[in-house]
């Protein structure tokens, strides 16, 4: 594949770019594997409708009734990846609800991007009014707080496993992996400002997480090889009066359902500090209060 995109870029940049565009904003096919191979007898599978799509949802409890918690998965995974979650949330007392982005899971394949992603967490919670938490792992992160931007998803706190902080930055190293030319990245960003409507890089979080007043816990592994640590040291710094619990030896994928991160996590929801306050200022860049 990286030979084809770097020689394709060279002799037909035209297709290239299509193909690469057409790459980057469609999941894998394991995501739809795993997620009908997932046992979906302890839960409630339900169907919601974000911007002409139908969602699949699942549900543990009952959010009418009880505090609930929302999970959103990553880029190529689905909703029933929160399962390490559901039993300890349970047992805390919260409901907790998790869907299939689009074209992830058991929806039905298609591109899709992080604006309609963020689009999907807010109409599923829609349904349920606040949540007292939402939780999110990779490209879920980015999905999850784009949608506490623009309003659609209001929650009483925050975990961030792992989150993703820069679009740019990600399709940069899509573009490295693949092969692509950097100027070829770079068109690909320009058409898809065109199909958005919005500046790509008013959807990176420094653009917007100063706003932000929930408490949030930002948990990342240092030694993580797809989203960079400083990502997720990036959520914590901008974020006010958020924190950072960093790991080492869990990566980018163990770290989403360990047991040791699930009960930090339900610790800072019962209001316990956890990890470090991340500071920065123009004398001190970054440091750890």
């Amino acid at each position: 594949m990286r030979w084809a995109f770097a020689a394709g870029g060279w002799l037909m940049p035209g297709t290239t770019l299509r193909r690469a565009s057409r790459l980057f904003a469609t999941p894998l096919a394991h995501s739809h594997r795993r997620a009908w191979e997932a046992d979906v007898s302890d839960c409630r599978v339900g169907q919601v409708e974000s911007g002409g799509r139908t969602l699949t949802t699942y549900t543990w409890g009952d959010p009418a009734a009880q505090p609930w918690g929302l999970f959103t998965h990553g880029w190529s995974s689905f909703g029933l990846r929160c399962r390490p979650w559901v039993e300890p949330l349970r047992q805390a007392g919260y409901a907790v609800v998790s869907f299939d982005l689009p074209g992830h899971g058991r929806n039905e394949p298609a591109q899709t991007n992080l604006v309609e992603c963020a689009g999907a967490g807010a109409a599923v919670a829609r349904w349920h009014g606040p949540a007292a938490a939402v939780l999110a792992h990779s490209m879920g992160g980015g999905a999850a707080a784009l949608a506490i931007r623009d309003g659609g998803l209001q929650a009483g706190r925050a975990v961030l496993v792992a989150p993703a902080a820069d679009v740019l930055a990600a399709g940069h190293r899509f573009g490295r992996m693949v092969g692509l030319r950097e100027p070829l990245v770079e068109r690909m960003f320009h058409q898809f400002e065109r199909q958005l409507g919005v500046p790509v890089a008013s959807l990176s979080v420094h653009a917007y997480l100063p706003r932000f007043g929930m408490p949030a816990l930002v948990v990342h592994d240092l030694e993580d090889d797809e989203v960079p640590w400083e990502e997720g040291e990036r959520y914590a710094r901008l974020w006010p009066g958020a924190r950072l619990l960093s790991t080492r030896g869990l990566g980018h994928h163990r770290i989403a359902g360990d047991p040791e991160v699930i009960a930090a996590a339900l610790r800072f929801l019962r209001g316990e500090p956890v990890g470090e306050r991340v500071v920065s200022s123009p004398n001190l860049p970054f440091g750890i209060a």
